[in-house]
């Protein structure tokens, strides 16, 4: 099998773009008041439009979010008034149908708002959100509009404090500015030059004039494989978190586990916490693994970098395979500077999913009496794509649709129809076709998605198909209608084709090699398929085939519309 090129390059995209089909949730509240806001969100609210999110709060008129991007021409050299016409700028108003672009507010980034009402009053408004891990991405060029995951019960997190290991951010020329409300102007906002006194609002964003760059985001920094945090999802076992003390001095960070809040209307429900362990390296290579209850602590060294290694016990993940498991790490430091909640997913063991790959075919059997052989010169790929529900039967598909639903809720989901995505994010969705298949089928198999079994599926092409390889629409001897216009009957001039396929899944590589993760993350084995309706003799070819996972969404949407 092929397991380079094109296609495995297709699958890492896929499954990074797959990474955050499943999460947990957290409720934040901003106090906004009449005029212009500036907040950062930690999580990601896309599961909503703002519209959705702000229906309860009519004050809110006016979103706009603030898209960083190193490699633009135009960028903001002042936070006084925020350009509509620039590339930096992606806005909501909500009385106002052509000014919308902005249909989702993604996580980890700043926004501007806009209350209606009188000089003084405030609007509180909570945001439930997927928490995600702190990212920062600081431009030299121009001014960033920002926010940090500040602890707010301390009191010690004054600018001062918090930027201390980052002092370039806060040291003159460098300014600061931040939103009071009101209507753009002198007033607003404001610089913040108090800084060892003001405190480091948690989910305000501010605007920094600093020429420096980094990706800063405080005191402790944290290497997590993606944005989805600890996903371990059906096959992962164990997860490193990577952390650094980006100060002179040791500091100690408490670890601890936060239950997860009910997920919105729509989005997948939380069947409980995930039964995290804490991994514990014995100095020989081996790690010895403990329920994590309660909070345990750790010391980083001065400007120094440990991993802290998680698990969790498979034999608790008792529900369906459509059951998500979910919860937050919560790490604190002891600088009572930072308060981060990183998200930690897990789901049951099976093969439940979408399921992608390539067939390598490599022998076809000649019709020929005294054909030298059957081996062909090269390998002809095949693009395969599987789907596999909670209940274990695989079907396969001419094309998936990976993104979130038209559904009521716009979950994240697979469906085999373009009408199945929720419009607003479509551009986001990822589409996989395969071309061998006719159009628009959906076929459940025979047999198990497992390694020591076989599955089979039959593939039917009507004679009057227009994609039989009989039928060409402008040729009168191949339209199947005779000379008066009249549709023919099958096999006049063309012939229903069909072709019986199957896998049989191996436990190794049939081509004798090794690789990583084979029957669990990685599924494979024997492919054969046999012809009829081509040819007078039906036809048979043979060879391997790899498939890899996409997404582990149990759920197949198959509707049209």
């Amino acid at each position: 099998m092929n397991r380079s090129g094109p296609l495995a390059l297709l699958i890492a995209a896929v499954l990074l773009g797959a990474a955050t089909l499943h999460a947990q949730w957290k409720t934040e509240t901003y106090v906004l008041q009449a005029g212009w806001n500036g907040i950062y969100l930690h999580g990601d609210a896309s599961y909503a439009t703002p519209a959705e999110l702000f229906a309860a709060y009519p004050a809110v008129t006016q979103v706009w979010r603030w898209n960083p991007n190193p490699d633009q021409v135009q960028f903001s050299t002042s936070p006084a008034v925020p350009d509509a016409t620039s590339s930096e700028w992606t806005i909501w108003k909500r009385d106002d149908p052509s000014e919308q672009q902005l249909s989702k507010m993604v996580g980890q980034s700043s926004y501007l708002i806009y209350c209606a009402g009188d000089a003084g009053t405030t609007t509180t408004v909570a945001i439930t959100q997927k928490p995600q891990p702190p990212a920062a991405t600081w431009l030299i060029t121009g001014a960033n509009f920002m926010g940090f995951p500040a602890d707010p019960a301390s009191a010690t997190t004054t600018f001062a404090n918090y930027f201390a290991s980052f002092s370039t951010a806060i040291t003159a020329p460098s300014k600061i500015y931040k939103y009071v409300g009101g209507e753009l102007g002198l007033a607003n906002p404001i610089e913040v030059t108090a800084l060892g006194t003001q405190k480091l609002d948690r989910n305000s964003a501010y605007w920094f004039q600093a020429a420096t760059v980094g990706n800063f985001t405080g005191l402790v920094e944290y290497e997590l494989p993606s944005n989805a945090g600890l996903a371990f999802g059906r096959t992962g076992m164990a997860i490193t978190v990577g952390v650094m003390n980006r100060s002179n001095t040791a500091v100690t960070l408490t670890v601890s586990t936060a239950p997860s809040e009910p997920a919105p209307t729509g989005q997948t429900g939380i069947t409980g916490a995930v039964p995290l362990t804490r991994r514990v390296n014995d100095g020989t290579g081996a790690y010895t693994e403990t329920p994590l209850s309660g909070s345990f602590t750790v010391t980083i060294p001065a400007n120094g970098r440990l991993d802290l290694s998680f698990g969790l016990d498979r034999s608790q993940l008792t529900g369906s395979s459509n059951a998500l498991y979910a919860s937050l790490l919560r790490i604190k430091d002891s600088a009572n500077l930072t308060d981060v909640y990183l998200p930690v997913t897990a789901q049951t063991a099976t093969p439940a999913g979408l399921w992608i790959g390539e067939v390598n075919v490599k022998s076809v059997v000649s019709t020929v009496a005294g054909s030298p052989g059957a081996t062909t010169a090269r390998a002809f790929p095949l693009r395969l794509i599987l789907h596999v529900d909670g209940n274990g039967t695989a079907r396969v598909l001419s094309q998936a649709f990976v993104g979130n639903l038209a559904s009521a809720g716009h979950a994240p989901g697979v469906c085999t129809h373009e009408g199945g995505l929720w419009a607003d994010t479509k551009a986001d969705a990822l589409r996989l076709v395969s071309s061998q298949m006719p159009l628009d089928r959906v076929i459940a198999g025979t047999g198990a998605f497992a390694i020591g079994h076989t599955l089979t599926y039959t593939i039917s092409l009507p004679f009057d198909d227009v994609t039989n390889p009989f039928v060409h629409e402008y040729h009168p001897d191949h339209d199947n209608r005779d000379a008066r216009g009249l549709p023919l009957a099958a096999g006049v001039e063309s012939y229903t084709i069909t072709r019986t396929v199957t896998l049989n899944f191996t436990a190794a590589p049939p081509d004798g090699s090794t690789v990583n993760g084979w029957g669990t993350t990685v599924y494979g084995g024997t492919y054969t398929e046999t012809i009829t309706g081509l040819s007078r003799q039906p036809l048979t070819v043979s060879g391997g085939f790899g498939l890899r996972r996409v997404t582990e969404v149990a759920d197949l949407d198959t509707t049209t519309q």
